[in-house]
């Protein structure tokens, strides 16, 4: 079996997921799901054209000179507050007292802000400066035109676009149901933290993986579904495996190396799993498989808590959550770093990881960038080992050095 460089292995992933059914769901329920179906606007946004100030409506002719030596004086013909409607258009020498989010009178194409005017009485008022001539008005449809294609299949569902869905009173989008998740580890030395005597006496290993990959499908909208751990046995692996087969994705964690007591692999061909991919050209982080359980896709990653974090980062992330929409591009994937306060622009740098790598591999590695001021560079955190969350700082994630780069250095402080 060919390996298969981080983007390649997206790719391959991605044929083989297809998108989950289409449901409807209320606005509340749909938070982090993704759109079945292109969504157009039955109507203008804006419905009406109407005002963006507290102030009085005015036809701009008749307020555009004026001046604190000129001042203009206007008759008031009524009051329209948000939520009603005007009932008399203006002509030459009126106005309408008109308050923010009110639909203009007929006639009117400027709003004078109240603070440019001195009051007369309730039916006069006098405009003091004409600089708010064919200014403070919201038109019609100035945000969305009936007909158009306000958010288009595919889109994930975050709080600014089911505020969208609600201002065009769309209340239940089509959308793919969430994907349910199952995961599980495997090992004997691995147990949970009701176990956590075992684990501070250095007996046995914390099952942080599980934790991890909880947080990382919740996050990319997936529901998950913990099968616990697994014994270093293969009637314990088989019993396990089997609880998937009604999840949408199953991913697995170690167990996939070379070793006597690795008998992942082993157990999922037993089952039928057809495997498209085993390790990917990638360090650390290699041992990356993706196969079919029936039709359930199976995403095995290493067991050291860097090399899956990473391996879920740098190849998952294209297909998140779990084939819940159409694929997404396959982004190529480089070193990006995001910077500092002090660095806001994202920086780009290749990154040391040391020892030479593979030809045509690449090496990854976790990082953050240096927070001395005037340093562009990524600080590369500890062995694979370490856990990603011991890279702290803004810039820290898993960053990859090309094959063929140079590694990145420290730049000049500024002066």
């Amino acid at each position: 079996m060919t390996m298969l460089t981080p983007t390649e292995a997206a790719r391959l992933i991605l044929e083989h997921i297809a998108p989950l059914p289409a449901v409807r769901r209320s606005l509340r329920e749909a938070l982090d799901l993704v759109l079945a179906e292109d969504v157009a606007s039955p109507i203008d946004l804006p419905p009406w054209d109407n005002s963006a100030m507290d102030g009085y409506a005015a036809r701009s002719g008749d307020v555009a000179g004026a001046s604190p030596e000129r001042k203009v004086v206007l008759a008031v013909v009524e009051s329209v507050a948000a939520g009603q409607f005007p009932a008399r258009p203006i002509g030459p020498g009126q106005a309408t007292r008109i308050f923010t989010g009110a639909p203009l009178p007929a006639g009117a194409d400027t709003v004078v802000r109240q603070e440019d005017t001195e009051g007369g009485g309730p039916d006069r008022v006098t405009v003091v400066t004409g600089r708010d001539a064919r200014k403070n008005v919201r038109y019609r449809g100035e945000d969305i035109r009936k007909g158009e294609i306000v958010l288009p299949a595919g889109t994930p569902l975050g709080p600014a676009q089911l505020g969208v869905l609600a201002s065009i009173a769309q209340g239940a989008p089509l959308v793919h149901r969430a994907p349910r998740v199952a995961f599980m580890g495997s090992g004997d030395e691995i147990v949970d933290l009701d176990r956590s005597a075992e684990i501070l006496a250095g007996k046995k290993i914390a099952t942080s993986n599980s934790y991890t990959l909880h947080a990382l499908i919740r996050r990319a909208g997936g529901i998950p579904v913990d099968l616990g751990l697994a014994r270093d046995t293969k009637d314990s692996l088989r019993e396990h495996l089997g609880a998937a087969r009604d999840a949408d994705l199953l991913v697995t964690t170690a167990g996939v190396s070379v070793g006597e007591h690795d008998f992942v692999r082993e157990v999922l061909a037993e089952l039928g799993c057809d495997m498209k991919l085993w390790r990917i050209r990638m360090r650390p982080g290699a041992p990356l498989g993706f196969g079919l359980l029936d039709r359930t896709p199976v995403d095995r990653v290493a067991g050291q808590p860097g090399q899956h974090d990473g391996d879920v980062r740098a190849v998952r992330a294209p297909g998140d959550p779990a084939a819940a929409g159409p694929p997404a591009p396959v982004p190529a994937y480089r070193a990006g770093v995001r910077g500092r306060a002090d660095h806001p622009r994202p920086q780009t740098a290749a990154l040391p990881a040391g020892g030479g790598p593979t030809r045509g591999s690449g090496r990854w590695a976790r990082g953050a960038l240096d927070g001395s001021p005037g340093f562009r560079h990524p600080d590369v955190h500890g062995p694979r080992q370490r856990p990603p969350d011991r890279a702290r700082g803004p810039g820290r994630g898993v960053h990859r050095r090309d094959a063929h780069r140079p590694a990145a250095r420290r730049s000049t402080p500024r002066g």
